[in-house]
């Protein structure tokens, strides 16, 4: 049996399969990830999403963060990756998606039970009363963004350095890690603490740990039962082909 036929058996005849994403997954939808070759941070300066900055230098930050995140990943649309996992959600294959991402992809494919451990780009929060604006054009036409009812500046609701993970998301997150019997881990390098020991935890508890990467992470060695070393969205067709005949 090849890695994908192993894959799908394993998805077949697990009871509860929960799905671990970080940037590669995004990156064919044109979202680049943050570190390494390619990586944001080679163009820009990572300071921009410090929290003591964006306080200190509200306007400055929010002239990069709308260039970066509104203007150019604004325009990203899912995967045949996001579309997948959506599709083996709906089937009753996958029972949650926890995402590092920010970018709102597996829910435009369609995934309905989506954790989303450091927040999102598509609400804005008032750094002072903590009212929620779904973001607009109108909202981002004056930057920075202020608070209509007490006149604060808007923040991105995703995490910043410096800030910490959203209770409700990170145990939610880390009881769904403790529930798997199957944990996919897609595009991500586990370098990002505390996001990175949720595979571990999902091991710790006996999940099995099937691990699609391009190349290996801090986990393969460690965790990993089965490594597919592919683009995700290559991994995938093979994998949903595999399970395909099994049905």
């Amino acid at each position: 049996m090849n890695k994908y036929q192993k894959t799908a058996q394993l998805i077949m005849n697990s009871k509860h399969t929960t799905v671990f994403t970080g940037a590669g997954i995004s990156v064919e939808s044109g979202i680049p990830p943050f570190r390494g070759e390619n990586g944001l941070w080679n163009d820009y300066d990572p300071i921009i999403l410090d929290l003591k900055n964006f306080y200190k230098n509200p306007t400055e930050s929010w002239k990069t963060i709308k260039e970066i995140f509104y203007d150019y990943f604004g325009k990203a649309e899912p995967n045949e990756s996001h579309r997948f996992i959506a599709r083996l959600e709906e089937t009753g294959y996958v029972q949650a998606v926890i995402t590092q991402n920010i970018d709102n992809l597996h829910q435009m494919a369609g995934s309905q039970n989506v954790f989303e451990f450091h927040g999102n780009s598509r609400n804005l929060i008032c750094t002072e009363c903590g009212k929620k604006y779904p973001v607009s054009d109108e909202l981002l036409a004056d930057l920075p963004p202020k608070c209509s009812e007490c006149g604060e500046v808007l923040k991105p609701d995703f995490v910043f350095f410096g800030e910490a993970i959203p209770e409700r998301e990170e145990s939610l997150s880390f009881e769904e890690a403790e529930k798997a019997e199957l944990f996919i881990v897609i595009g991500t390098t586990g370098e990002v603490q505390p996001a990175s020991f949720i595979p571990v935890v999902a091991k710790s508890k006996g999940a099995q740990i099937v691990e699609i990467n391009i190349k290996k992470s801090n986990f393969t060695d460690d965790i990993t039962k089965i490594f597919v070393q592919e683009k995700a969205s290559t991994a995938m067709k093979k994998i949903e082909a595999e399970l395909d005949k099994l049905k």
